[in-house]
């Protein structure tokens, strides 16, 4: 019988473990209290290309299809766009989520849900979204995106009044 020391064994545990590094999915949850009916709120950030009226980081954004899809091109501020898919939406409950196919964004297998929901007098609107980091750290992969995050929703109080 061959005995092997245990650091042996442990070694292609410990390498698989260090190369996963930004592989795992990484995830963010925002959200912001908003002084207007559900409904209302609804209205100024459901259609899925409306960010262009809302978010101050897009300066515009363009509706597309793709495979029965809906796909919307932002435009942003200062130059890039970022292509991304809705991939279900739910009037009643007031949600979509969407993917991202094409972005300079430090990100990858990106999967976002926006919804709104009642909160006492007013609404709820929270925006979460998993990921995992490209090209960069972890940590400035889930800066930026709760940048985009907590921008937008703070937007969405603003113009939802």
């Amino acid at each position: 019988m061959v005995r092997t020391p245990l650091r042996l064994l442990a070694l292609p545990s410990l390498l698989l473990l260090a190369g996963a590094g930004s592989s795992l999915a990484l995830d963010v949850q925002k959200s912001v209290d908003v002084a207007a009916p559900p409904a209302k709120v609804w209205q100024t950030i459901g259609d899925f290309c409306g960010i262009g009226t809302w978010h101050p980081a897009v300066e515009k954004c363009t509706p597309s299809e793709k495979d029965g899809m809906k796909v919307r091109t932002l435009s942003l501020k200062g130059g890039g766009s970022i292509v991304e898919e809705q991939v279900s939406r739910d009037d009643k409950v007031m949600s979509y989520t969407y993917t991202i196919l094409e972005s300079p964004l430090p990100v990858s297998d990106y999967k976002s849900t926006l919804a709104v929901a009642p909160e006492g007098p007013g609404s709820k609107v929270s925006w979460s979204g998993t990921f995992s980091a490209r090209g960069a750290p972890d940590a400035v992969a889930k800066d930026v995106i709760e940048g985009i995050y907590d921008s937008g929703l703070k937007a969405i109080a603003e113009k939802a009044k």
